[in-house]
């Protein structure tokens, strides 16, 4: 997603909790980018990654929030509450105080856009992913109440991907990659490249009629029922 917003010219602040991967990402994405470390666990980190942007860049129009936990992974009558309340702090609640703090800092009165990701599954059920996808669903409903709050001047959307290439989702799509694509009405499993054209497309004006919409990104899992196999 980083990559796809600097390549259109953005400016980018990226956070992340392992301090020599973000500098090295920052490398990468090139001088329009500067780095953030801290966990979005933390109120105090999402504050300063807000002023952060606004200090370098003196702007934030844009707001992605992307990072999320999926543990605790297993049946829900199995959770231990503390770890039901981690994931709904980082799933959650992050994505708020983050709202919340581009909202004041600059977004209240200049506009923005905003893009929560959620996840496909938020619109069915699945075995040992109960408590991911119940903040993932709570995420959807924030994201819709938020969209209804701040319009006129902020647009808030989520986008919902399907099983995408990614190192948090590995234990699903690498024992069975094939088998998992050959279901799929597109064949294959998702590309991050997938997601960030979504999220490009939606902070765009491009898409400034759009708000309070969910996105999904699947390769067509929820129409797959009607494909037929030879």
């Amino acid at each position: 997603m980083a990559q796809a917003l600097t390549a259109d010219g953005a400016a980018v602040c990226v956070t992340a909790r392992e301090p020599r991967g973000l500098a090295d990402a920052v490398r990468r994405l090139g001088p329009r980018a500067v780095g953030c470390p801290g966990d979005v666990a933390d109120p105090a980190h999402l504050s300063a990654a807000v002023a952060r942007t606004l200090a370098e860049f003196g702007r934030l129009d844009i707001l992605v929030n992307n990072a999320a936990t999926n543990a605790p992974f297993g049946p829900l009558m199995a959770v231990d509450p503390l770890a039901w309340r981690t994931a709904f702090t980082v799933n959650v609640e992050a994505p708020l105080r983050l709202a919340q703090a581009a909202w004041r800092a600059w977004m209240r009165d200049h506009g923005g856009a905003v893009v929560n990701i959620c996840t496909e599954g938020t619109h069915g059920v699945g075995p040992d992913v109960g408590a991911y996808g119940t903040t993932k669903t709570a995420l959807l409903r924030l994201t819709r109440q938020l969209a209804g709050e701040l319009a006129p001047a902020v647009r808030v959307n989520a986008v919902s991907p399907g099983l995408v290439r990614t190192e948090m989702a590995r234990f699903v799509w690498e024992p069975g990659e094939q088998e998992i694509a050959a279901t799929l009405p597109l064949a294959r499993i998702g590309e991050p490249e997938d997601v960030a054209r979504a999220v490009r497309w939606l902070v765009s004006d491009e898409a400034s009629w759009i708000t309070g919409a969910d996105l999904v990104v699947d390769g067509g899992r929820r129409v797959r029922a009607a494909r037929r196999v030879e």
